[in-house]
């Protein structure tokens, strides 16, 4: 794509795209009429299953916002700041700087896609450090890494096939748990796995735009975005009183810090010694949370690194409770269940791949959360799958499950590269100080989120379980 044609992408976006908060308002409405419409919903009935899906997400939007700010506290430690400093003595080319964030977020994506924070803190130190970067252009490639998590440990919806007692057997649609080997360890996904590695880094050097002085980050800078001349432990030492004092010693110990890492790090070992490698996001947060107060060492620096970690998460605050009030509309009104049996109504033995595909991109729009889409689409799109393989073995039903929610999990994430509310995890590092909205990145994603459908729906279509 030349130059000019990413240009005229980003210009369209920025004239479309409205913030992510507007854009919640837009398909709250969308969803409501839809479901007056489609499913006979009543206005009451609207607006109650709006009102109860406000509050679902509290726990996961509480969640995101820890594993970003304990993330983001181990990146503003000293240790990963020479770290940084030696890579970026490495990297010394804005195109070498684009290709190693999205390797690098792509692998970190496939441990979780809570490691995007980590992502982002690397991509912003690198941009402040290698002149020439697109400040713009690095962001949405931050963005995009992070699409891989789909196929990585921390992938919802195979998660939930994996768990004994899961929603789908306790309704009685399935008779026991699918394991992780017909999902993530599949040819399927090992094959979008490949995708992920090679694909998304000759992309982003293709596509890389030219020179652009204005689209640095120092340009981009706010009046107020300056860095702090003061560093975590100047500012801790500034605390202090003129004269000696208990508090200060408190404040400044390294044995209570010490302590609860000791603590922190028994129980991690107790966890995964006795559940194997069995990340979740509670473990991830605990685990980050730990390892931050054993690199800062003293629990003032660690309450100056967490305040500046969370200097810029309101987006997050505010905006969850919409977009779960939208996933309320989903549920309560059926309309998300409408749309897994149209989807599942229209399928065949060769198109359900495709179908299944479409549905998860679509609700995509409307429910911020994997697991939460899977739990709308799964009990109508499996049963049709059931009825639909009838004269299969067990064996090959389950295989057409499994793929069929692959299928799902791949449509819902290549959506949120059009789908601004995703964006709010890494707006708190890469957005902080300086002037980068929504609208000014996402453009650059249309060309990629092109070609993943394209590649995803012949891998869906042709490659087995």
């Amino acid at each position: 794509m030349t130059e000019s044609g990413g240009n005229r992408f980003v210009d369209l976006f920025r004239r479309i795209v409205p913030d992510s908060f507007v854009f919640a308002i837009v398909l709250t409405i969308i969803c409501a009429v839809l479901a007056a419409v489609t499913v006979r919903a009543t206005p009451i009935r609207i607006i109650s299953g709006w009102y109860e899906g406000f509050w679902t997400l509290l726990e996961f939007g509480m969640q995101m916002i820890l594993i970003l700010v304990t993330g983001y506290a181990i990146a503003l430690t000293p240790q990963a700041n020479r770290l940084i400093e030696r890579i970026a003595k490495v990297i010394k080319s804005p195109s070498k700087v684009y290709v190693f964030v999205t390797i690098i977020g792509t692998l970190f994506g496939f441990v979780s896609w809570g490691w995007v924070v980590i992502t982002a803190v690397l991509a912003r130190k690198l941009a402040e450090k290698v002149s020439g970067v697109n400040y713009l252009y690095l962001t949405a490639i931050v963005y995009l890494s992070s699409n891989g998590w789909v196929s990585g440990l921390s992938s919802s919806i195979p998660l939930v096939l994996n768990t004994d007692g899961n929603f789908l057997i306790e309704t009685g649609i399935l008779s026991a748990k699918i394991p992780i080997s017909m999902t993530l360890g599949s040819p399927l996904n090992i094959a979008m796995i490949a995708f992920y590695l090679v694909v998304p880094p000759v992309l982003i050097y293709a596509l890389r735009p030219g020179p652009d002085d204005s689209s640095e980050i120092g340009s981009l800078k706010d009046d107020d975005g300056a860095v702090r001349e003061a560093s975590i432990e100047e500012e801790a030492a500034g605390q202090n009183l003129p004269y000696k004092a208990l508090s200060d010693s408190l404040n400044n110990s390294s044995v209570l810090s010490l302590i609860l890492v000791a603590m922190g790090a028994v129980y991690i070992f107790y966890y995964f010694g006795t559940r194997g490698f069995d990340l979740n996001l509670n473990i991830m947060i605990f685990t980050f949370l730990v390892f931050g107060l054993l690199l800062h060492r003293t629990p003032m620096r660690y309450v100056i690194a967490m305040k500046r970690a969370c200097s810029n998460i309101s987006g997050i605050v505010f905006q969850y409770p919409f977009y779960a009030g939208i996933m309320g509309i989903m549920i309560h009104t059926g309309l998300g269940a409408a749309i897994g049996t149209a989807m599942a109504s229209n399928a065949s033995l060769y198109t359900y791949p495709l179908y299944s595909y479409a549905a998860g991109a679509i609700v995509n729009f409307a429910i911020p959360s994997a697991g939460g889409e899977y739990a709308v689409l799964a009990p109508s799109l499996v049963s049709a799958l059931k009825e639909m393989a009838a004269g299969l073995s067990a064996g090959e039903q389950t295989a057409m499950i499994a793929k069929a929610s692959l299928s799902v999990a791949y449509g819902e994430t290549v959506t949120n590269l059009l789908q601004p509310f995703f964006f709010l995890t890494i707006v708190p590092v890469m957005c902080a100080g300086v002037k980068v909205a929504v609208r000014d990145v996402m453009g650059y994603l249309f060309v990629p989120f092109t070609i993943y459908v394209v590649v995803q729906c012949i891998l869906i279509t042709f490659v087995p379980v």
